[in-house]
């Protein structure tokens, strides 16, 4: 009987670098298929045959949707507006200068969750804005903070 080499097999063998620990290719192999941007063969056909077409295409689906053909009339309406992957969030926040202000703008923001002026969702990406923007904050204060103590260090015998 045969044993099967499975991917994972293969790549927890000692003498395999083409591959990572999980069975992937590594990168920079050239064995790692086609590259970056590269296009596939059927998709350069279908561009090079509707080459020059775009405006009479578009002209006929916009012919169909005004008569009623309801998939052509998705298809206008899609291009036209599309439908919104995210949408602007409103809560008023107070200026946020330091790190103890976060902690006044995410009770803003919890409040407004509780109040169902914010969902959940947006109010975790609200917050995850908020903590990015205190870790800068902290980040600026302590390389002040250590900006004095190298100077006073410098002027001490």
């Amino acid at each position: 009987m045969t044993t099967r080499k499975t991917r994972a097999n293969t790549a927890q063998t000692p003498n395999n670098p083409d591959r990572n620990p999980d069975g992937r290719f590594a990168a920079g192999n050239s064995l790692a298929g086609n590259k970056t941007g590269s296009r596939h063969r059927i998709t350069r056909a279908v561009e090079a045959l509707l080459e020059g077409e775009h405006e009479p295409l578009t002209r006929k689906a916009i012919e169909l949707a005004l008569t009623g053909d309801t998939v052509a009339l998705r298809l206008c309406l899609d291009r036209l507006a599309p439908p919104r992957k995210d949408s602007p969030v409103k809560v008023a926040l107070p200026a946020v200068r330091t790190a103890a202000d976060a902690v006044g703008a995410s009770s803003a923001v919890l409040e407004a969750v509780a109040q169902g002026d914010l969902t959940p969702d947006e109010a975790g990406r609200v917050m995850t804005l908020l903590t990015a923007h205190k870790a800068l904050i902290e980040t600026c204060d302590l390389e002040a903070r250590l900006a004095v103590l190298e100077e006073k260090a410098e002027t001490r015998p």
